[in-house]
């Protein structure tokens, strides 16, 4: 089920609430400055967006700053094309005592029918850091989110 406000559960203008915890997404245009001579998205131009919604996630989960110190498992399965939209969605999958596992899922979308298709999936590993610049401790996932799951959640489609 979304958890994106309706008409009826948005909240009245200048009242504030609180973002989701652990979660990101993004949304994206695909122009041809990020493309190649085959109109195809780089794939540096998606990793760099990847790295984004995942840090996003990292630091409403550790409510601070975060590095990034790994990525891995990035399978790109389909092209993005230049007019696409890319749609991104990262989630905390995994805590350590510093250090959070972001599962990130990309979605081609072709913007006049609104079809999604799953381009890219991948891992980021992001570290909480102090004022010092030193690891410092992250809360736990809530009970039942702590999944590192390998499969895309289809509730979650941005």
């Amino acid at each position: 089920m979304s958890d994106l406000p309706t008409p009826e559960t948005s909240p009245p203008p200048g009242e504030t609430t609180p973002a989701p915890r652990s979660r990101a997404r993004m949304l994206e245009l695909v122009f041809p400055k990020d493309t190649n001579y085959l109109g195809t998205a780089f794939g540096g131009f998606v990793l760099s967006l990847m790295d984004k919604a995942a840090s996003v996630a990292a630091v409403r989960h550790a409510g601070g700053a975060v590095v990034t110190a790994r990525m891995d498992g990035v399978d790109f399965h389909v092209p993005i094309r230049v007019g696409d939209a890319v749609a991104l969605d990262a989630r905390v999958v995994r805590v350590g005592r510093s250090s959070m596992r972001v599962r990130v899922d990309v979605y081609r979308e072709h913007m006049a029918s609104g079809e999604q298709q799953l381009a890219t999936t991948g891992f980021f590993v992001f570290v909480a850091v102090g004022e010092d610049g030193r690891p410092r401790p992250v809360r736990p996932l809530g009970e039942g989110l702590d999944t590192g799951s390998e499969e895309p959640d289809p509730e979650a489609r941005p």
